[in-house]
């Protein structure tokens, strides 16, 4: 029988504080992230936006424990889903690709090269497909197929969303329903659900699904949950000069605070680990932000991790994907190579402290548009698109 390999995708995180400058740097020298006009710039910006905002980041990096969960927890899922396989008659070796840290994808393709394996699943820990995260890193990996002929001998397949997966969903509503049934009154607690937010020119530009997929996503949670509780969905992480998905999540929060809601379950839909997002912006900064808006019971569901039927899912979804006809990298929808990213009339900035992806993209933006504008006298908008 064919060696079988399952690649985890995922962002990665700094797990020390030294790691922090390094991380930053390696995202704001990502051509994906921003397409500069001069690309010998790319490196001197990324050094200079890594170097500005270490100590930021490291402080919300210390309300936390001093790094990111991230590695821990993906390896632990790498483990149970390996683990799970095993048990339902499919031995497949694990492997782990970070796009930013430790171990980086290209690590993962090494061993995956070296252990000679013939067939291949890629899944991404994303259950919503979004150009900016499995597509992001379904590129770099489309790239490194292209120039690797050993590479194009292996049979491979993507697994692009699971969003609407059972067992995801029973897993969702199982976590929701734990800490519904903790309170007094669970019926009249309001559940939030919270989502990574993304331009919106991602969707209607580029045809981004993540919108549609994320609506549909908790509507399924909510139907699978079968509870009466009323229910938001919104999006954080927004930041820049940009039309970002809406509700926002400070906005919503700030709203149900005026309608009188009192008890709040948040649910971070599109995260399956802990990491910044969940502990420091979520359970810390929008925390906050309802307590200042009346919202005096503030709940959180915690990430699926290595919750089993969150496993059983994956290892679901594996078996499945090697019995049908395989998904390859021209069929998942890529970003348009001039795509508007930021519409002029709008320049509000709105900050928070833990999208470090996002922080980074637009404060590499303002700054090149500073120098460009002070080598050419044409503004920002003139030269850089992001992709």
């Amino acid at each position: 029988m064919d060696r079988v390999g399952v690649l985890l995708l995922n962002l990665g995180g700094p797990e020390q504080l030294q790691d922090v400058r390094p991380f930053l740097f390696n995202l704001f020298s990502d051509p994906e992230i921003i397409r500069l006009p001069f690309p010998w710039l790319q490196k001197p910006l990324a050094w200079f936006i890594s170097t500005a905002r270490t100590n930021t980041s490291q402080d919300n990096y210390r309300q936390i424990g001093g790094g990111s969960p991230l590695r821990k927890i993906t390896e632990a899922q790498g483990e149970a889903l390996e683990q799970k396989l095993a048990q339902i008659g499919q031995k497949a070796d694990i492997y782990i690709g970070m796009r930013y840290w430790y171990p980086f994808t290209e690590e993962a393709i090494t061993r995956i090269k070296r252990d000679r394996l013939r067939k291949l699943v890629i899944l991404p820990l994303y259950p919503q497909f979004s150009i900016s995260t499995s597509g992001s890193s379904f590129r770099v990996l489309e790239e490194m197929w292209e120039a690797d002929p050993m590479l194009r001998q292996i049979e491979y397949t993507l697994i692009p969303s699971w969003y609407d997966h059972p067992l995801y969903l029973k897993a969702m509503a199982d976590l929701i329903a734990q800490e519904l049934d903790k309170c007094p009154n669970p019926d009249q607690i309001h559940i939030f659900f919270s989502a990574h937010g993304v331009p919106q020119s991602y969707v209607e530009e580029a045809g981004d699904p993540y919108q549609a997929e994320i609506e549909a996503c908790t509507r399924l949670i909510m139907k699978t949950l079968n509870r009466p509780n009323a229910y938001t969905l919104a999006y954080q992480s927004r930041v820049g000069p940009v039309e970002w998905l809406k509700p926002y999540t400070e906005e919503a929060l700030q709203e149900l605070g005026e309608q009188g809601v009192k008890d709040l379950l948040v649910v971070p839909i599109s995260f399956v680990s802990e990491h910044i997002e969940t502990l420091q912006e979520i359970d810390i900064e929008y925390r906050e932000v309802a307590e200042e808006a009346g919202i005096t019971n503030f709940l959180r569901v915690p990430a699926l991790n290595t919750h089993p039927l969150f496993i059983d899912a994956l290892a679901d979804l594996v078996t499945h994907s090697l019995q049908e006809t395989p998904v390859t990298f021209d069929s998942v929808t890529h970003p348009k190579k001039n795509m508007k990213m930021y519409p002029q009339e709008r320049w509000q900035w709105g900050m928070t402290t833990a999208a470090e992806v996002w922080n980074g993209r637009l404060a590499m933006v303002g700054f090149i548009g500073l120098l460009i504008e002070l080598i050419t006298g044409h503004g920002p908008l003139h030269y850089v698109g992001l992709l």
